[in-house]
């Protein structure tokens, strides 16, 4: 398999990170949507990261499906997404918080940087979605103490950490890591595991 993408996406390092932790080999090739967006369109339309080739020569063009397929690769019980009950709902539910933090830190760095005149508006939005999000992750796990958020490594734990730090490097400042300790402490816990430690890649601005 092939991953296409830079470690400093929250998607692509999640994708990265998962296929280690799962034991499946992957070539990373670290193609910029912006410098080299011929290269990443000519396999996906969308001209989006992360995007997967298959061993077959298929593609699978996000995350989600990127996600799902990698699941399907190895038995149920070491899937990092809970198959049934509760806490499939619950994983999914940080997860889906996670990504929604992450678009909003995309969605806010675009506005400032590649429009000639940023709408404050849009600003003032993407920056108040962001918080609301982080007052409710932490709420979440604060109530849940451990090394991971659901006892065991999961997609929502990457998924936290990755945006944490992706929204950290792209806008210094933003986020004050005391307003919220319980994430803090969880995604620098994540960041010192060896896998993360492995896949990384320090945020570099588009040009």
């Amino acid at each position: 398999m092939i991953l296409i993408g830079q470690y400093d996406s929250s998607y692509v390092r999640r994708m990265g990170i998962a296929l280690r932790l799962y034991g499946l080999p992957f070539e990373h090739r670290p193609w910029s949507v912006f410098s080299e967006s011929e290269k990443v369109q000519a396999l996906n339309p969308l001209m989006r990261v992360p995007t997967l080739v298959l061993d077959d020569g298929d593609v699978v063009a996000d995350s989600s499906s990127i996600l799902d397929h990698l699941d399907s690769l190895v038995p149920p019980e070491k899937r990092l997404l809970p198959q049934a009950g509760p806490e499939r709902r619950q994983v999914l539910k940080v997860m889906t918080l996670a990504t929604g933090f992450a678009d909003k830190g995309v969605s806010l760095f675009y506005e400032l940087h590649l429009h000639e005149t940023p709408s404050a508006y849009f600003v003032e939005r993407c920056r108040s979605q962001i918080a609301t999000v982080l007052a409710a992750l932490e709420a979440e796990r604060a109530a849940r103490p451990g090394d991971f958020w659901f006892g065991r490594i999961t997609h929502a734990d990457i998924a936290v950490a990755c945006a944490w730090r992706h929204v950290s490097e792209a806008h210094p400042g933003l986020i004050d890591p005391a307003a919220y300790p319980a994430l803090s402490a969880h995604c620098a816990g994540m960041e010192a595991l060896p896998v993360f430690q492995e896949i990384s890649q320090a945020f570099i601005a588009p040009a």
